[in-house]
């Protein structure tokens, strides 16, 4: 009998934050247990809900959302898009070079497909997010991680960058603000990594998912407002900023300098056509949402949900020993480190998973993020501040008994 096994395209792709440990949670969920989810970051279970104007909007459209839209999305969304990218100081983006898609995670894929053929290298952060790298390595491409330096707020490893360009680099990566780090690179950093990209004649593929959740009145740069003689390729959307993950509203954009990539450009438009098009009640809400961006402004400030939630995650987790992390200046996510000898954690992805039989409580281990050593995991800190006390108080008291080579 025939046995079909699954693509050995997918021996080197991980996702972890919908992986093994969180099947367990879904076994652990189907026998009736209560498990606290601290693994991805999805604001609506938290009770974080989409603005009414954005819900109004798009049962006030359905009707002319029935067909099919130019693949590239309606014309609305991209003038508010282009608008947007104005107001970011993105330069050289014309209606044409704006392309919605169902979440930034379809355009990602379709960006990667079009760029990379067997072999080709791309640099992506370490700690990444899972979907870049699983991307470029199903298009076929060599995924090279480079370094984020936890002793310099998460900043890229510019250093590390430079020693990993070869003649196979085709593009560098970019998640600004980070996940899973909650970091948030000043212009500086950014300016070092255009000067990269300029002197190897690489693409710039910049995530910027979360560039309007920001906190402590610090700014989000485009980089692409800093290469206006460079090809960037940068990706946003609502799903975080708006509340409306499951709506699957996102768009890319080409900007600066495109003389070398008219073939690339040609790959984009066949895979953008072949899709049809996106999400078309999603593309409505895009214009009322980018006209309305004061939406997610109360709860980033002192006193805000978020911010307060910041607060409090970043000193419990310092207050516990053998724990350190960094605080986060944007998006939703704490990378701390632990001290893998007091604990005795020789696999991560083990002691999220102890910690999961043990308190209920789902979060995913550094591994996940492509971070090579056992030491760090993510916490999405979306639950309420009463909430994620429990979690910690679950944790301080799991880690008291712990010894990761007798757990259970």
């Amino acid at each position: 009998m025939k046995i079909f096994e699954k693509s050995r395209k997918l021996d080197n792709v991980c996702y972890d934050v919908r992986g093994p440990v969180v099947e367990e949670a879904d076994r652990m969920i189907e026998q009736g247990i209560a498990i606290m989810k601290l693994n991805i970051g999805n604001p609506a279970p938290f009770g974080l809900k989409a603005p009414d104007n954005i819900i109004h909007n798009m049962k006030a459209n359905l009707n002319h959302a029935e067909g099919y839209s130019d693949s590239k999305g309606i014309h609305a969304a991209r003038e508010a898009i282009l608008k947007y990218c104005i107001k970011k100081e993105i330069p050289n983006v014309k209606l044409h070079h704006i392309y919605t898609g169902n979440g930034v995670s379809e355009l990602i894929t379709m960006s990667m497909q079009a760029l990379l053929d067997d072999g080709d290298e791309i640099l992506i952060p370490a700690p990444d997010y899972p979907l870049w790298t699983a991307a470029a390595t199903l298009a076929g491409g060599n995924v090279v991680h480079y370094i984020c330096d936890e002793q310099a707020d998460w900043y890229p490893d510019i250093d590390d960058m430079r020693r990993k360009i070869t003649d196979k680099t085709k593009a560098i990566v970019i998640i600004n603000p980070n996940n899973p780090t909650g970091a948030l690179y000043p212009r500086e950093v950014l300016e070092e990594i255009a000067d990269l990209a300029r002197e190897n004649g690489l693409i710039i593929f910049a995530d910027e998912i979360y560039d309007r959740l920001v906190m402590d009145g610090q700014e989000h740069v485009s980089i692409a407002s800093l290469t206006p003689d460079l090809m960037v390729v940068t990706f946003n959307g609502l799903s975080k900023s708006h509340m409306i993950a499951g709506f699957r509203a996102g768009w890319m954009c080409l900007s600066g300098d495109k003389s070398r990539a008219k073939g690339y450009i040609e790959g984009l438009n066949m895979l953008s056509s072949m899709r049809l098009c996106s999400n078309v009640p999603a593309q409505y809400i895009i214009q009322t949402a980018l006209d309305n961006l004061q939406n997610t402004d109360e709860i980033l400030l002192p006193g805000g949900r978020i911010y307060e939630q910041r607060e409090y995650i970043t000193n419990r987790l310092n207050s516990i020993p053998g724990i350190t992390a960094v605080k986060p200046k944007a998006a939703f996510y704490i990378f701390p480190k632990i001290d893998t000898k007091r604990y005795q954690i020789e696999d991560d992805e083990k002691f999220v998973l102890d910690f999961l039989k043990e308190q209920h409580v789902l979060m995913v281990h550094g591994k996940g993020f492509h971070w090579e050593k056992p030491d760090h995991f993510r916490i999405v800190y979306l639950p309420s501040v009463e909430d994620l006390k429990l979690a910690m108080d679950k944790f301080e008291l799991f880690l008291n008994g712990y010894k990761g080579t007798n757990a259970c």
